[in-house]
C-alpha cells in the first residue's frame, strides 16, 4: 500500500490542501525527479476523464519551452482521447515511491519517423513513499543519531546510534552500559540527525527490544514514529531515497 494515495484528483476542493506533506513544488526538485523517469526509461501511466488511458514513457523534458514529450503510438486507441481531454494525471513508480502529477496542454507531434505526446512541465507533483518501504542500514562514520533522555533516568541525557531506519520507524543501538528500556513505553522529545541538515524532534513508542549477536555492543531498540511533525515526512522520505540511490551507485 502506498501512503494517504488516491487514484487521480488530489485536490479536494478546499482550502487546505492534506496533501501538502507530499507535494514538490521547487524547480529543480520536481525537474530532477521527471529527469530520474526520462533517464530511466521508467513507464509513466497516463488516465483521462471516462476511463481514458496509456502507458508510455517520457522522452525528453525542454526546461527552456517548459514541454515534456512523451513516446507515443499514432495507432494506439486511446492516444486521440487524451489529446481531446487536454489533460491527464500521470502515475509513475521510482523504486519505493510513486509520482503523481497532473498534465495540462496535452499536443500530439507528428514527424515523419516518430510521434510524441507533449505537455506543459506540471507545476507541482506529489511523492509517496511506501509504508513498508526498504529499511535503510545507514554506512560510514557519519551515522545518523537520536538524541534524547533516558526515560526512566530523565537526567541522563543519550546520543544513541540509529542501526536502521525507515518510513515507519528506526532502530537504535543501545550500549550494554546503559539501563534497559521496556517495550511498551513512549520516549518524548526525540531529536533525530540524519545529517548535518536533516533533523526533526518527535515521539518514539518503543515496540520490542532484542539482543544483538554475542559479537554486538547492546541491545537493538525497535521505534515506530508518534505523530511526524510537518515537513518531517517528506525529510524522511527524501533522506531514504538519496541514501538508497547512493547504495545503488556504490554496488555498481
Amino acid at each position: 500500500m502506498f501512503q494517504d494515495t488516491r487514484p487521480a484528483d488530489l485536490d479536494d476542493g478546499g482550502s487546505i490542501d492534506r496533501w501538502a506533506e507530499f507535494r514538490v513544488e521547487h524547480p529543480r526538485e520536481l525537474q530532477a525527479l521527471l529527469r530520474q523517469l526520462c533517464d530511466g526509461n521508467v513507464p509513466v501511466h497516463l488516465n483521462a476523464p471516462g476511463g481514458i488511458g496509456l502507458t508510455t514513457t517520457l522522452w525528453s523534458l525542454d526546461a527552456a519551452s517548459d514541454r515534456l514529450s512523451f513516446s507515443a503510438d499514432d495507432g494506439h486507441p486511446g492516444l486521440q482521447g487524451l489529446v481531446d481531454a487536454d489533460e491527464a494525471t500521470a502515475v509513475a513508480y521510482l523504486d519505493s515511491v510513486k509520482l503523481q502529477f497532473e498534465l495540462q496542454g496535452l499536443l500530439l507531434v507528428r514527424s515523419a519517423r516518430a510521434c510524441a505526446l507533449q505537455a506543459q512541465i506540471p507545476r507541482s507533483l506529489y511523492r509517496f513513499q511506501r509504508r513498508s518501504a526498504f529499511r535503510v542500514r545507514p554506512q560510514g562514520r557519519m551515522a545518523p543519531t537520536a538524541r534524547l533522555r533516558h526515560p526512566a533516568i530523565p537526567e541522563m541525557s543519550l546520543a544513541l546510534r540509529v542501526i536502521d531506519i525507515s518510513a515507519g520507524g528506526c532502530a537504535l543501538l543501545l550500549p550494554h552500559d546503559v539501563p534497559p528500556m521496556a517495550p511498551g513505553i513512549q520516549i518524548a522529545d526525540v531529536q533525530i540527525e540524519l545529517d548535518v541538515e536533516t533533523r526533526f524532534t518527535l515521539a518514539l513508542a518503543l515496540r520490542h527490544v532484542t539482543a544483538l549477536p554475542a559479537d554486538g555492543q547492546g541491545l537493538r531498540l525497535g521505534c515506530e514514529w508518534v505523530a511526524l511533525p510537518p515537513g518531517a515526512e517528506r525529510l524522511l522520505q527524501r533522506w531514504i531515497d538519496l541514501t538508497q540511490r547512493r547504495r545503488r551507485l556504490m554496488s555498481l
